[in-house]
């Protein structure tokens, strides 16, 4: 799978994980202290995270880090 084709999933994947922890973009954005447009930017594929902000942002939302790149990996 090519790079443009995994940063999309990626943010399929967060989104996802964030909806299945019962999180609304609002709630994550709080826990990271950023606008909920930031959030909604993220999951669109619009705004890119590095790794250390991806870390971050799924310990927002109660994801292993090690779980999202196994969930992306496949």
């Amino acid at each position: 799978m090519l790079e443009q084709d995994l940063y999309p999933l990626l943010c399929k994947t967060l989104k996802e994980a964030r909806l299945s922890a019962g999180l609304r973009q609002v709630d994550v954005a709080e826990k990271l202290g950023k606008p909920q447009s930031y959030v909604a930017k993220v999951e669109s594929g619009e705004r890119r995270i590095d790794l250390i902000e991806t870390v971050v942002y799924c310990k927002s939302i109660g994801i292993d880090p090690r779980t999202l790149l196994d969930l992306v990996q496949q």
